[in-house]
Protein backbone atom coordinates (compact mmCIF):
# COMPACT_ATOMS: atom_id res chain seq x y z
CA UNK A 1 0.00 0.00 0.00
CA UNK A 2 2.42 2.51 0.93
CA UNK A 3 4.67 1.49 -2.63
CA UNK A 4 1.18 2.28 -4.17
CA UNK A 5 0.96 5.82 -2.23
CA UNK A 6 4.57 6.64 -3.10
CA UNK A 7 4.12 5.61 -6.91
CA UNK A 8 0.87 8.25 -6.65
CA UNK A 9 2.91 10.97 -4.90
CA UNK A 10 5.24 10.62 -7.57
CA UNK A 11 3.18 10.74 -10.83
CA UNK A 12 1.12 13.68 -9.30
CA UNK A 13 4.70 15.68 -8.72
CA UNK A 14 5.97 15.12 -12.01
CA UNK A 15 2.17 15.79 -13.29
CA UNK A 16 2.64 19.42 -11.64
CA UNK A 17 6.16 19.88 -13.39
CA UNK A 18 4.91 19.19 -16.84
CA UNK A 19 2.21 21.51 -16.22
CA UNK A 20 4.00 24.29 -14.76
CA UNK A 21 4.17 26.89 -17.06
CA UNK A 22 7.76 27.94 -18.77
CA UNK A 23 8.44 31.95 -18.66
CA UNK A 24 8.84 32.91 -22.18
CA UNK A 25 10.48 36.01 -21.59
CA UNK A 26 11.51 38.53 -18.69
CA UNK A 27 12.19 41.45 -20.99
CA UNK A 28 14.27 44.47 -19.53
CA UNK A 29 13.46 48.13 -20.64
CA UNK A 30 16.06 50.68 -21.26
CA UNK A 31 17.44 53.83 -22.69
CA UNK A 32 20.37 53.82 -24.55
CA UNK A 33 22.14 56.40 -26.38
CA UNK A 34 24.76 56.12 -29.16
CA UNK A 35 28.45 57.04 -27.31
CA UNK A 36 27.06 54.53 -24.56
CA UNK A 37 24.71 51.99 -25.56
CA UNK A 38 27.71 48.91 -25.12
CA UNK A 39 27.31 49.68 -21.11
CA UNK A 40 23.86 50.64 -20.94
CA UNK A 41 22.80 46.86 -22.81
CA UNK A 42 25.97 45.03 -20.71
CA UNK A 43 23.63 46.34 -17.53
CA UNK A 44 20.21 45.23 -19.01
CA UNK A 45 22.18 42.22 -19.50
CA UNK A 46 23.10 41.86 -15.67
CA UNK A 47 19.84 42.21 -14.43
CA UNK A 48 18.39 39.31 -16.72
CA UNK A 49 20.50 37.05 -15.94
CA UNK A 50 19.56 38.24 -11.89
CA UNK A 51 16.26 37.45 -12.99
CA UNK A 52 16.39 34.13 -14.53
CA UNK A 53 18.47 33.08 -11.35
CA UNK A 54 15.52 34.19 -8.88
CA UNK A 55 12.78 32.69 -11.22
CA UNK A 56 14.92 29.41 -11.69
CA UNK A 57 15.20 29.23 -8.16
CA UNK A 58 11.58 29.93 -7.33
CA UNK A 59 11.21 26.50 -10.00
CA UNK A 60 10.14 28.54 -13.02
CA UNK A 61 12.08 27.62 -16.21
CA UNK A 62 12.95 30.60 -18.31
CA UNK A 63 14.06 31.30 -22.27
CA UNK A 64 17.15 33.67 -22.87
CA UNK A 65 16.07 37.73 -21.92
CA UNK A 66 14.74 40.06 -23.98
CA UNK A 67 16.13 44.06 -24.30
CA UNK A 68 13.84 46.77 -25.52
CA UNK A 69 15.07 49.96 -25.83
CA UNK A 70 12.61 53.50 -26.37
CA UNK A 71 11.70 54.60 -30.02
CA UNK A 72 15.07 53.58 -32.36
CA UNK A 73 14.15 57.53 -33.95
CA UNK A 74 15.54 59.19 -30.47
CA UNK A 75 18.49 57.79 -30.91
CA UNK A 76 19.42 57.83 -34.58
CA UNK A 77 18.00 61.19 -35.50
CA UNK A 78 20.82 63.43 -37.17
CA UNK A 79 22.68 59.76 -38.05
CA UNK A 80 23.64 59.68 -41.97
CA UNK A 81 21.66 56.05 -43.22
CA UNK A 82 24.52 53.66 -43.04
CA UNK A 83 25.82 55.07 -39.47
CA UNK A 84 22.10 54.63 -37.86
CA UNK A 85 22.36 51.26 -39.70
CA UNK A 86 25.82 50.51 -37.97
CA UNK A 87 24.83 51.79 -34.39
CA UNK A 88 21.77 48.98 -34.55
CA UNK A 89 23.73 46.12 -35.67
CA UNK A 90 26.63 47.37 -32.99
CA UNK A 91 23.72 47.41 -30.41
CA UNK A 92 22.27 44.16 -31.48
CA UNK A 93 26.06 42.46 -31.23
CA UNK A 94 26.39 43.66 -27.89
CA UNK A 95 23.01 42.23 -26.82
CA UNK A 96 23.83 38.77 -28.52
CA UNK A 97 26.94 38.18 -26.14
CA UNK A 98 24.28 37.17 -22.86
CA UNK A 99 22.53 36.87 -25.27
CA UNK A 100 19.42 38.41 -25.79
CA UNK A 101 17.20 39.39 -27.97
CA UNK A 102 16.46 43.03 -28.88
CA UNK A 103 13.66 45.05 -29.96
CA UNK A 104 14.41 48.84 -30.82
CA UNK A 105 10.48 49.63 -30.50
CA UNK A 106 8.40 51.87 -33.11
CA UNK A 107 9.34 53.68 -35.94
CA UNK A 108 6.06 55.70 -35.74
CA UNK A 109 4.27 56.58 -32.66
CA UNK A 110 1.84 59.17 -33.85
CA UNK A 111 -0.24 59.14 -37.46
CA UNK A 112 1.85 62.77 -38.13
CA UNK A 113 5.37 61.48 -37.27
CA UNK A 114 7.77 61.78 -40.57
CA UNK A 115 8.19 58.31 -42.41
CA UNK A 116 12.18 58.44 -42.87
CA UNK A 117 12.23 55.91 -39.96
CA UNK A 118 10.05 53.32 -41.52
CA UNK A 119 12.30 52.87 -44.76
CA UNK A 120 14.92 52.55 -41.62
CA UNK A 121 13.52 50.23 -40.30
CA UNK A 122 12.72 48.37 -43.32
CA UNK A 123 16.46 47.77 -44.06
CA UNK A 124 17.13 46.99 -40.24
CA UNK A 125 14.61 44.31 -40.34
CA UNK A 126 15.92 42.93 -43.96
CA UNK A 127 19.56 42.84 -42.64
CA UNK A 128 19.76 42.60 -38.56
CA UNK A 129 18.05 40.38 -36.32
CA UNK A 130 16.22 42.87 -34.50
CA UNK A 131 12.83 43.18 -33.39
CA UNK A 132 10.69 46.58 -34.42
CA UNK A 133 6.92 47.61 -34.28
CA UNK A 134 4.43 50.59 -35.34
CA UNK A 135 1.65 51.93 -33.92
CA UNK A 136 -1.54 51.08 -35.94
CA UNK A 137 -4.21 52.68 -33.52
CA UNK A 138 -4.24 54.45 -30.10
CA UNK A 139 -6.96 56.18 -27.77
CA UNK A 140 -6.51 59.16 -30.02
CA UNK A 141 -7.77 57.16 -32.91
CA UNK A 142 -6.65 54.41 -35.88
CA UNK A 143 -3.44 55.70 -37.36
CA UNK A 144 -4.23 55.29 -41.40
CA UNK A 145 -1.23 57.18 -42.69
CA UNK A 146 0.69 54.84 -40.28
CA UNK A 147 -0.82 51.69 -41.65
CA UNK A 148 -0.19 51.95 -45.30
CA UNK A 149 3.53 52.77 -44.09
CA UNK A 150 3.52 49.50 -41.88
CA UNK A 151 1.82 47.81 -45.41
CA UNK A 152 4.71 48.90 -47.71
CA UNK A 153 7.31 48.08 -45.17
CA UNK A 154 5.91 44.56 -44.77
CA UNK A 155 5.71 44.16 -48.85
CA UNK A 156 9.18 45.33 -49.20
CA UNK A 157 10.76 43.16 -46.16
CA UNK A 158 9.12 40.32 -48.00
CA UNK A 159 11.10 41.03 -50.92
CA UNK A 160 14.11 42.29 -49.08
CA UNK A 161 14.99 40.18 -46.88
CA UNK A 162 16.07 36.27 -46.53
CA UNK A 163 13.24 34.20 -47.68
CA UNK A 164 10.75 37.15 -45.86
CA UNK A 165 11.51 35.91 -42.84
CA UNK A 166 11.82 39.18 -41.68
CA UNK A 167 8.52 40.22 -41.09
CA UNK A 168 8.84 37.48 -38.48
CA UNK A 169 10.27 40.35 -36.36
CA UNK A 170 7.77 43.15 -37.15
CA UNK A 171 4.26 44.03 -36.01
CA UNK A 172 1.47 46.03 -36.31
CA UNK A 173 0.12 47.12 -32.71
CA UNK A 174 -2.97 48.51 -32.03
CA UNK A 175 -4.29 50.01 -28.34
CA UNK A 176 -1.45 48.23 -26.91
CA UNK A 177 0.46 49.57 -23.94
CA UNK A 178 4.25 50.57 -23.33
CA UNK A 179 6.09 47.94 -21.25
CA UNK A 180 4.19 44.55 -22.56
CA UNK A 181 7.18 41.74 -22.59
CA UNK A 182 6.39 40.14 -26.10
CA UNK A 183 7.89 40.71 -29.19
CA UNK A 184 7.64 42.24 -31.59
CA UNK A 185 5.22 44.66 -29.87
CA UNK A 186 6.99 45.60 -26.79
CA UNK A 187 8.07 49.18 -26.61
CA UNK A 188 8.49 52.01 -24.20
CA UNK A 189 8.19 55.90 -24.59
CA UNK A 190 11.38 56.83 -22.64
CA UNK A 191 11.50 55.56 -18.78
CA UNK A 192 14.00 52.87 -18.57
CA UNK A 193 14.81 50.89 -15.51
CA UNK A 194 11.88 48.61 -15.83
CA UNK A 195 10.74 45.06 -16.63
CA UNK A 196 8.01 42.50 -17.24
CA UNK A 197 7.21 39.39 -17.02
CA UNK A 198 6.19 36.90 -20.30
CA UNK A 199 4.51 33.40 -19.00
CA UNK A 200 4.20 30.74 -21.77
CA UNK A 201 1.03 28.81 -19.87
CA UNK A 202 -0.47 26.47 -22.98
CA UNK A 203 -0.18 23.74 -21.36
CA UNK A 204 -1.87 25.03 -17.95
CA UNK A 205 -4.90 25.48 -20.52
CA UNK A 206 -4.72 22.43 -21.51
CA UNK A 207 -4.39 20.48 -18.40
CA UNK A 208 -7.75 22.30 -17.11
CA UNK A 209 -9.19 21.91 -20.16
CA UNK A 210 -9.22 18.46 -20.34
CA UNK A 211 -10.52 17.76 -17.29
CA UNK A 212 -13.55 20.47 -17.32
CA UNK A 213 -15.78 21.12 -20.04
CA UNK A 214 -18.57 23.12 -18.75
CA UNK A 215 -17.85 26.13 -19.72
CA UNK A 216 -17.96 27.72 -15.98
CA UNK A 217 -15.89 25.19 -14.48
CA UNK A 218 -13.14 25.91 -17.13
CA UNK A 219 -12.78 29.42 -16.16
CA UNK A 220 -13.13 28.48 -12.72
CA UNK A 221 -10.28 26.26 -12.43
CA UNK A 222 -8.31 27.66 -15.38
CA UNK A 223 -8.35 31.63 -13.44
CA UNK A 224 -7.34 29.80 -10.17
CA UNK A 225 -4.61 27.56 -11.98
CA UNK A 226 -3.22 30.96 -13.78
CA UNK A 227 -3.34 32.89 -10.42
CA UNK A 228 -1.53 30.01 -8.64
CA UNK A 229 1.79 30.59 -10.82
CA UNK A 230 1.47 34.50 -11.47
CA UNK A 231 1.33 35.20 -7.70
CA UNK A 232 4.56 32.75 -7.74
CA UNK A 233 6.02 34.72 -10.75
CA UNK A 234 5.10 38.25 -9.18
CA UNK A 235 6.06 37.63 -5.82
CA UNK A 236 10.01 37.06 -7.32
CA UNK A 237 9.44 39.97 -9.60
CA UNK A 238 8.88 42.65 -6.76
CA UNK A 239 11.57 41.36 -4.42
CA UNK A 240 13.63 41.42 -7.29
CA UNK A 241 12.54 45.09 -7.91
CA UNK A 242 13.13 45.81 -3.76
CA UNK A 243 17.01 44.53 -4.10
CA UNK A 244 17.93 45.80 -7.97
CA UNK A 245 15.78 49.07 -8.00
CA UNK A 246 14.74 47.94 -11.58
CA UNK A 247 10.99 48.77 -12.10
CA UNK A 248 8.20 45.59 -12.05
CA UNK A 249 5.86 46.47 -14.70
CA UNK A 250 3.87 43.88 -14.42
CA UNK A 251 3.04 40.15 -16.47
CA UNK A 252 1.79 39.24 -19.48
CA UNK A 253 -0.38 36.18 -18.84
CA UNK A 254 -1.50 34.97 -22.08
CA UNK A 255 -0.33 31.57 -22.71
CA UNK A 256 1.61 31.68 -25.77
CA UNK A 257 2.15 28.46 -27.67
CA UNK A 258 5.85 27.46 -29.32
CA UNK A 259 5.94 24.21 -31.16
CA UNK A 260 4.34 21.03 -29.59
CA UNK A 261 3.31 23.39 -26.54
CA UNK A 262 0.19 23.85 -28.82
CA UNK A 263 -2.73 26.23 -27.39
CA UNK A 264 -4.71 24.57 -30.51
CA UNK A 265 -4.11 21.15 -28.61
CA UNK A 266 -5.63 22.95 -25.29
CA UNK A 267 -8.55 24.13 -27.20
CA UNK A 268 -9.55 21.13 -29.30
CA UNK A 269 -9.81 19.28 -25.48
CA UNK A 270 -12.33 21.82 -24.86
CA UNK A 271 -14.38 22.12 -27.92
CA UNK A 272 -13.90 17.87 -28.89
CA UNK A 273 -13.49 19.14 -32.56
CA UNK A 274 -10.34 20.56 -34.81
CA UNK A 275 -9.10 24.44 -33.68
CA UNK A 276 -12.08 26.63 -35.70
CA UNK A 277 -15.17 24.13 -34.68
CA UNK A 278 -17.96 25.90 -33.36
CA UNK A 279 -16.88 26.23 -29.39
CA UNK A 280 -13.45 27.67 -30.25
CA UNK A 281 -15.03 31.02 -29.60
CA UNK A 282 -15.89 30.42 -26.44
CA UNK A 283 -12.60 28.72 -25.05
CA UNK A 284 -11.35 32.05 -26.43
CA UNK A 285 -13.31 34.23 -24.34
CA UNK A 286 -13.07 31.58 -21.15
CA UNK A 287 -8.89 31.98 -21.76
CA UNK A 288 -8.97 35.64 -21.86
CA UNK A 289 -11.68 36.13 -18.65
CA UNK A 290 -9.34 33.78 -16.71
CA UNK A 291 -6.07 35.69 -17.54
CA UNK A 292 -7.57 39.21 -17.13
CA UNK A 293 -8.90 37.74 -13.39
CA UNK A 294 -5.93 37.02 -12.40
CA UNK A 295 -5.04 39.36 -9.45
CA UNK A 296 -1.61 40.50 -10.05
CA UNK A 297 0.04 43.70 -12.11
CA UNK A 298 -1.16 43.32 -16.05
CA UNK A 299 0.65 44.40 -19.18
CA UNK A 300 0.74 43.95 -22.49
CA UNK A 301 -2.21 41.46 -24.30
CA UNK A 302 -3.22 39.42 -21.30
CA UNK A 303 -5.54 37.68 -23.39
CA UNK A 304 -4.93 35.01 -26.07
CA UNK A 305 -2.13 34.30 -28.89
CA UNK A 306 -3.02 32.44 -31.97
CA UNK A 307 -0.12 32.81 -33.64
CA UNK A 308 -0.38 30.25 -36.82
CA UNK A 309 2.80 29.39 -37.79
CA UNK A 310 4.87 29.49 -34.26
CA UNK A 311 2.19 26.10 -33.02
CA UNK A 312 2.57 23.08 -35.15
CA UNK A 313 -1.13 22.11 -34.67
CA UNK A 314 -2.19 25.39 -35.52
CA UNK A 315 -0.09 25.25 -38.64
CA UNK A 316 -1.36 21.83 -39.64
CA UNK A 317 -5.41 23.27 -38.70
CA UNK A 318 -5.00 26.20 -41.16
CA UNK A 319 -3.28 23.85 -44.22
CA UNK A 320 -6.48 22.13 -43.41
CA UNK A 321 -8.66 25.08 -43.53
CA UNK A 322 -10.26 24.54 -40.08
CA UNK A 323 -10.10 28.32 -39.58
CA UNK A 324 -9.16 31.41 -41.41
CA UNK A 325 -7.96 35.13 -41.37
CA UNK A 326 -11.82 36.00 -40.56
CA UNK A 327 -11.81 33.45 -37.92
CA UNK A 328 -8.81 34.64 -36.39
CA UNK A 329 -10.84 37.88 -35.83
CA UNK A 330 -13.82 36.59 -34.94
CA UNK A 331 -11.63 35.19 -31.94
CA UNK A 332 -10.05 38.39 -31.04
CA UNK A 333 -13.20 40.45 -30.67
CA UNK A 334 -13.11 38.13 -27.13
CA UNK A 335 -9.39 38.08 -26.54
CA UNK A 336 -6.80 39.95 -26.87
CA UNK A 337 -3.54 39.11 -29.10
CA UNK A 338 -4.36 39.76 -32.85
CA UNK A 339 -3.71 38.39 -36.54
CA UNK A 340 -0.09 36.36 -35.40
CA UNK A 341 2.50 34.76 -37.87
CA UNK A 342 -0.31 34.54 -40.98
CA UNK A 343 1.20 33.50 -44.06
CA UNK A 344 -0.07 35.23 -46.80
CA UNK A 345 0.43 34.49 -51.03
CA UNK A 346 3.97 35.99 -51.83
CA UNK A 347 2.02 38.55 -54.73
CA UNK A 348 -0.26 40.07 -52.06
CA UNK A 349 -0.47 43.97 -52.33
CA UNK A 350 0.61 46.76 -50.08
CA UNK A 351 -2.95 48.00 -50.33
CA UNK A 352 -4.24 43.97 -49.46
CA UNK A 353 -2.14 44.19 -46.31
CA UNK A 354 -3.07 47.92 -45.46
CA UNK A 355 -6.96 46.65 -45.62
CA UNK A 356 -5.40 43.66 -43.24
CA UNK A 357 -4.23 45.78 -40.59
CA UNK A 358 -7.09 48.32 -41.08
CA UNK A 359 -9.41 45.33 -39.44
CA UNK A 360 -7.33 44.66 -37.05
CA UNK A 361 -6.85 48.42 -35.82
CA UNK A 362 -10.85 48.94 -36.17
CA UNK A 363 -11.47 46.29 -34.08
CA UNK A 364 -8.54 46.92 -31.38
CA UNK A 365 -10.27 50.67 -31.21
CA UNK A 366 -13.15 50.07 -31.26
CA UNK A 367 -13.02 47.39 -27.90
CA UNK A 368 -10.30 48.89 -26.66
CA UNK A 369 -8.23 46.02 -26.71
CA UNK A 370 -4.87 45.74 -27.38
CA UNK A 371 -4.16 43.61 -30.91
CA UNK A 372 -1.72 42.90 -33.10
CA UNK A 373 -1.03 42.50 -36.62
CA UNK A 374 2.17 40.00 -37.64
CA UNK A 375 1.81 39.17 -41.13
CA UNK A 376 4.14 36.72 -43.44
CA UNK A 377 4.03 36.94 -47.41
CA UNK A 378 5.59 34.29 -48.31
CA UNK A 379 8.24 34.72 -51.17
CA UNK A 380 7.14 32.95 -54.48
CA UNK A 381 4.60 31.33 -53.13
CA UNK A 382 1.06 31.48 -54.32
CA UNK A 383 -2.45 30.45 -52.59
CA UNK A 384 -1.72 26.30 -52.22
CA UNK A 385 1.34 26.42 -52.13
CA UNK A 386 3.66 26.02 -48.74
CA UNK A 387 5.65 28.53 -47.28
CA UNK A 388 9.19 27.43 -47.33
CA UNK A 389 10.28 29.64 -44.42
CA UNK A 390 13.78 28.94 -42.16
CA UNK A 391 13.14 30.24 -38.97
CA UNK A 392 13.48 27.44 -36.34
CA UNK A 393 10.54 29.00 -34.33
CA UNK A 394 7.89 28.38 -37.05
CA UNK A 395 5.77 25.73 -38.42
CA UNK A 396 6.04 25.97 -42.22
CA UNK A 397 1.59 25.34 -43.63
CA UNK A 398 -0.36 25.93 -46.52
CA UNK A 399 -0.51 29.66 -48.02
CA UNK A 400 -4.75 30.26 -48.43
CA UNK A 401 -6.50 32.64 -50.20
CA UNK A 402 -7.17 36.41 -48.89
CA UNK A 403 -10.86 36.41 -47.78
CA UNK A 404 -13.15 36.59 -50.18
CA UNK A 405 -10.75 35.86 -52.65
CA UNK A 406 -11.80 32.23 -54.89
CA UNK A 407 -9.35 29.10 -54.32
Amino acid sequence: MRTALLALVCIGVISAAENRPRVRAVTAFIEVDAANYAAQIAQAQKFLASAKDALNHGGFDVANGRITTQPFPLYTRGLKREDALALVRRMWEAAQTAPAALNIGPAMINDADDTAPVELLTEILSNIGVAGNMISADDKGIHWRSINEAAKLIKRVSERSRKGEGNFNFGAIAMVKPYGPYYPGSYHLGKGHAFAIAIEGASVVADVFGHYRDPMAAEQHLAEAIAKYTREAEAIAMRLASTTGWTYEGIDATPAPLGDNSIAAAIESFTGGPFGSIGTLTASGIITRAVQATPIKHTGYSGLMIPVMEDRLLARRWAEGTFTLDSILAYSAVCAGGVDTVPLPGDVTEQQIARILGDVAWLAYRWNKPLAARLLPAPGARTGASTEFANANMTNTVVQPLPGMKR
